[in-house]
C-alpha cells in the first residue's frame, strides 16, 4: 500500500469515528442545548414569558389593558412603552423588566418587545381626523367639575358614586385605585377597555366625546377617592382574641 492509499485510508477512518463519536451515549443533541436567556430575541416567546400573564395571550388584555390596541399604540409613543415596559410604574402592579432596574432582560430585549408591539398590533391611520385627547395631560385637572364630568359620561355604566352600575363595576373601589396610577387612569378613559366592551372617550355618550380637559377632571375625581389604607376600616368584633365564634 502506497502512502497516498495509507493517508486515505487514515482519513476515512478518523472521519468515522467523528461520526459515530456524534451518536456516544450521553453526548446531547444539538436542539438541547440550553440557550443562555440573554440570546433569545424571538418577540412571540419574550411576550408570552414576560408580558402575556397580564396583558394576556396575544395582547388582547387581561388583568392589565390590553396592548394589541391600535388607539393605546396611537397615543402611546415608543418612548412610553420602552419606559415602562424597562422601568416599570411605581406604585402599582407593572414590575420593570430592565435588568438595571432589576429585571431579567436586556436593553436590546426589550427593545424587541417594543419593536414587536408596534409591528404586529399598530394601525397607522387609524384615528385619522380624529381629536385625541393626548396620552399626558397637559394641564392639571379639577376634582370638583371632574365629578359633574363623571355624571355626563360615566354614570350610566358605573353608577352615581362610582360604586358599580347595571353594566359595569365600580371604578372607586380603595384596592382598585391604589394598585393604578392617575395616568393608568387617563390611559383608560382614554382608549377605554374594548376586550370588557368599555368604550373609548368618543363613545360614552353617542355623538359626543370627551375632551382632554374632561379627561383630566374625571381623574382627578377618581384620584380623589384614594383612600389613605385600602380595605381600612375593618368591622371590629365584639368578641374578644381567642373566643370560639
Amino acid at each position: 500500500m502506497n502512502s497516498r492509499s495509507k493517508f486515505f485510508g487514515a482519513f476515512i477512518f478518523f472521519a468515522l469515528v467523528c461520526v459515530g463519536c456524534g451518536n456516544l451515549p450521553g453526548r446531547p443533541a444539538a436542539h438541547s442545548v440550553p440557550i443562555d436567556p440573554d440570546d433569545i430575541s424571538d418577540f412571540n416567546f419574550l411576550y408570552a414569558h414576560n408580558c402575556a400573564g397580564c396583558h394576556g395571550p396575544n395582547g388582547k388584555g387581561g388583568v392589565s389593558i390590553a396592548l394589541a390596541d391600535p388607539i393605546y399604540l396611537t397615543i402611546a409613543d415608543e418612548s412610553v412603552l420602552r419606559l415602562a415596559t424597562a422601568n416599570g410604574v411605581a406604585g402599582t402592579s407593572m414590575p420593570a423588566f430592565a435588568k438595571s432596574e432589576g429585571g431579567m432582560l436586556t436593553d436590546q430585549q426589550i427593545d424587541v418587545l417594543v419593536r414587536g408591539m408596534r409591528e404586529h398590533w399598530s394601525k397607522p391611520g387609524v384615528l385619522s381626523g380624529e381629536t385625541v385627547p393626548p396620552y399626558s395631560s397637559p394641564t392639571s385637572g379639577d376634582a370638583s367639575r371632574g365629578a359633574e364630568v363623571y355624571t355626563s359620561f360615566c354614570s350610566s355604566c358605573h353608577g352615581p358614586q362610582g360604586s358599580g352600575g347595571p353594566s359595569a363595576s365600580s371604578i372607586v373601589d380603595g384596592s382598585y385605585l391604589a394598585l393604578v396610577s392617575d395616568q393608568g387612569l387617563r390611559t383608560v378613559v382614554i382608549v377605554g377597555r374594548p376586550e370588557l366592551g368599555a368604550p373609548d372617550w368618543r363613545g360614552n355618550v353617542p355623538g359626543k366625546a370627551m375632551s382632554s380637559q374632561d379627561v383630566s377632571d374625571v381623574v382627578a375625581w377618581l384620584a380623589s377617592k384614594r383612600t389613605k389604607y385600602p380595605g381600612q376600616p375593618y368591622q371590629h368584633s365584639e368578641k374578644s382574641a381567642g373566643e370560639i365564634r
